[in-house]
């Protein structure tokens, strides 16, 4: 029996342990949060755990060494040094995470090892990747040109559980979803590079009407130039990917960023309270506080900000449970105290790509791959679905050597995807794909 070392047990693990124990492979579940980790595994004689962190290596050594293959879930910065134990001890690693320079520096040393650090086999990126190259590939095959590429996604409540101002709850990662609204962005559109700095990223959105849903904000998604290189369209006039969010989360966010209340700066909050705390990043008087914000961000006291600060508790007496600590962890705490998806409530993830396509005879068409994708509440959300089952499919097929390519890579050639999105259609996760549609359905 192959084992399987799983390092982390977060809010998307649940699904790849199902999926390995089901398909009877052995696996260990390293991590701090012990209980839950047994809690996946749910008794599976094939299944155990450790409480283990990164702060004992000796064991990671061991385990490591023990295992056939290495799964990383744990925070991004982790994966390289992980890696680096998964080199001396000849065994390949799986991540579903963004790939670090850090990571990019090993991939020699993999090929020679004869090792795959397969890395952003998840969503956004993972199932992103796959199915875009699935159709570049295809354009490409046909003698023609990708002139321009969007690629929208977005891990979304259902309809029926966005209820709160922010039409938002946090389905994973909830410090990284707060710590992504201050990120930089860029893109190219219609041949010109765009830079948004991270105090306009919310500004700078647009509408999309996506089928069965209705409006979305569209915002930019970090460097999406960079995806010229990777998906190999040096040719495209347009490369934008984007993060959809129902309407309301752009305008709060923008808000929160003007008033400082995602900055690191550390500051002594004792014995104040959450509208004294408010005050204090607006620069206003504690007296009729809802009023002067309202004035100074320039909205009516109905708009979907002051709603969603007075959601929080922001204009409350409430007091703080912090002595020195920075307004990020003040403000991410309470939204995460106040927006966590529950277990009786659906998520859903949706999926966009669309391409402009042009053709050697002249021909032009729009190609659209479209998902839509809901969580089951109590069983697995759609988010941990769609991050861990392409990773769990990955790690079956390099130990049963149906993805056999070596190095640090990450799922955009058809070797890797092409089998992973196979696997992934009988799990009834798949895209829709349209093709041969008018230029109007482009995006202006």
């Amino acid at each position: 029996m192959k084992k399987v070392l799983i390092l982390g047990a977060g809010l998307v693990v649940k699904p790849i342990v199902e999926y390995l124990l089901k398909n009877n492979f052995g696996l260990m579940i390293a991590s701090p949060m012990k209980e839950r980790a047994d809690e996946m595994i749910n008794g599976n004689p094939n299944g155990s755990s450790l409480d283990w962190s990164m702060d004992d290596p000796a064991m990671l050594e061991k385990l490591v060494a023990d295992y056939d293959i290495t799964v990383s879930l744990m925070p991004y910065k982790y994966h390289s040094e992980v890696a680096k134990v998964c080199l001396r001890h000849g065994k390949s690693l799986v991540t579903t995470s963004y790939i670090q320079p850090g990571m990019m520096d090993l991939d020699e040393s993999a090929k020679k090892a004869g090792l795959l650090f397969l890395n952003e086999i998840g969503l956004d990126p993972g199932i992103d990747h796959m199915t875009a190259m699935r159709i570049i590939d295809h354009i490409h095959n046909k003698g023609g040109k990708v002139e321009e590429f969007y690629s929208l996604c977005g891990a979304l409540p259902a309809p029926e559980s966005a209820d709160n101002p922010f039409k938002y709850k946090f389905s994973w990662s909830p410090k990284g979803v707060i710590l992504a609204s201050r990120n930089s962005a860029l893109y190219l559109k219609k041949g010109r590079r765009i830079h948004i700095e991270p105090a306009d990223l919310f500004k700078n959105r647009f509408n999309y009407s996506f089928p069965g849903i209705g409006d979305l904000d569209v915002y930019p998604n970090r460097d999406s130039v960079s995806y010229i290189d990777i998906y190999g369209i040096p040719e495209s006039q347009t490369m934008y990917r984007g993060t959809f969010r129902y309407k309301g989360w752009c305008e709060a966010l923008d808000a929160m960023k003007s008033l400082r209340m995602l900055d690191d700066s550390v500051k002594n909050y004792q014995s104040m309270s959450y509208a004294g705390f408010l005050a204090e990043r607006g620069g206003l008087e504690i007296n009729d506080l809802k009023n002067k914000l309202a004035k100074k961000l320039r909205v009516s006291m109905k708009s979907v900000v002051i709603q969603s600060l007075d959601f929080l508790g922001f204009f409350s007496d409430e007091k703080l449970q912090y002595h020195a600590t920075t307004p990020f962890e003040i403000t991410s705490d309470r939204m995460i105290n106040k927006m966590l998806l529950s277990v009786n409530e659906r998520d859903m993830v949706i999926l966009q790509h669309i391409f402009l396509a042009s053709y050697p005879d002249g021909t032009r068409e729009v190609i659209k791959s479209s998902m839509l994708d809901f969580g089951s509440p109590a069983i697995n959300t759609s988010i941990a679905r769609t991050v861990a089952l392409p990773a769990a499919i990955a790690v079956k097929m390099i130990l049963e050597k149906k993805i056999d390519v070596k190095g640090v890579h990450r799922p955009v050639i058809p070797q890797i995807y092409n089998p992973v999105l196979n696997e992934l259609k009988t799990l009834g996760i798949e895209m829709k794909e349209e093709f041969g549609l008018p230029e109007s359905e482009m995006i202006p």
